[in-house]
């Protein structure tokens, strides 16, 4: 379990699904600039950032190449991290073809499953969500497809305006970009990260449970001990949760 110390007066800040990118990059630009200036507003007392998936709406490393443009998201993150300010960045559904990028340029890990954490003694189970629970079969089946090396390796050899052009194409045709389906609460029995979060209890104790993915804030107590946290999303919620060393909140974001 990676262990971190939050120093008197700092803080962790979390934040997930910005879908960069959607529905277009000229429509996604006022996004970009919102959550670029929020990155620049916690650096002031950030003791970390994690950044919990679908930074970007599609993203693939060709050997020597990476998608074009988010120039302003990445440029500040190697101002954060130049700083001596860790990041932790975990995969989503939609960007979820990193292969060294961030860690060789930016000096940012990137975590492909969920990972536990102790924070100033509390426990943490954090991942960005998808595919957990006991529903969402479909995608389970199709993550399988795009993880696969065969896969990825013909997809490799597109030509990168074709491949990218195409990709970019079926990814905003996802409805959670638009955040139709995520903006009701289904009640505790039909939340699937709920329902994970319980179950992993019922096999070890973490204080918080903190997942993106659901693009709607929600915080869920599931027993006395232990919180369910989603962060929301940068599309039309512009929530992040913020712990201060042993309390965690959601704040919405309003430069």
């Amino acid at each position: 379990m990676k262990q971190i110390l939050v120093p008197p007066g700092k803080k962790i800040y979390f934040a997930s699904d910005n879908h960069l990118g959607a529905p277009t990059r000229d429509k996604s630009a006022e996004r970009e600039r919102i959550f670029v200036s929020w990155l620049r507003h916690v650096k002031k007392d950030a003791a970390a950032i994690f950044l919990l998936g679908d930074l970007f709406d599609f993203w693939f490393e060709y050997k020597t190449v990476v998608p074009k443009g988010f120039v302003r998201t990445l440029g500040t993150l190697a101002e954060i991290t130049d700083s001596g300010i860790p990041v932790f960045f975990f995969t989503g559904n939609h960007d979820l073809w990193m292969n060294g990028y961030f860690q060789e340029e930016l000096g940012i890990p990137v975590f492909h499953q969920p990972e536990q954490f102790e924070i100033n003694s509390k426990r943490f189970f954090i991942g960005h969500g998808d595919g957990l629970g006991p529903h969402d079969k479909g995608y389970k089946r199709m993550k399988k497809v795009f993880t696969n090396p065969v896969a990825k390796w013909f997809f490799r050899w597109l030509h990168p305006d074709w491949g990218v052009r195409v990709a970019q194409y079926f990814s905003v045709k996802n409805k959670l970009i638009s955040g139709e389906e995520d903006q009701e609460f289904l009640g505790e029995e039909n939340e699937w990260l709920v329902q994970y979060a319980k179950r992993k209890l019922s096999q070890d104790h973490f204080d918080f449970f903190v997942f993106g993915h659901r693009h709607l804030p929600l915080e869920i107590a599931l027993n006395e001990n232990s919180t369910y946290i989603n962060l929301g999303d940068w599309i039309s919620h512009y929530t992040y949760g913020v712990l201060d060393g042993t309390s965690f909140k959601l704040e919405h974001y309003n430069p």
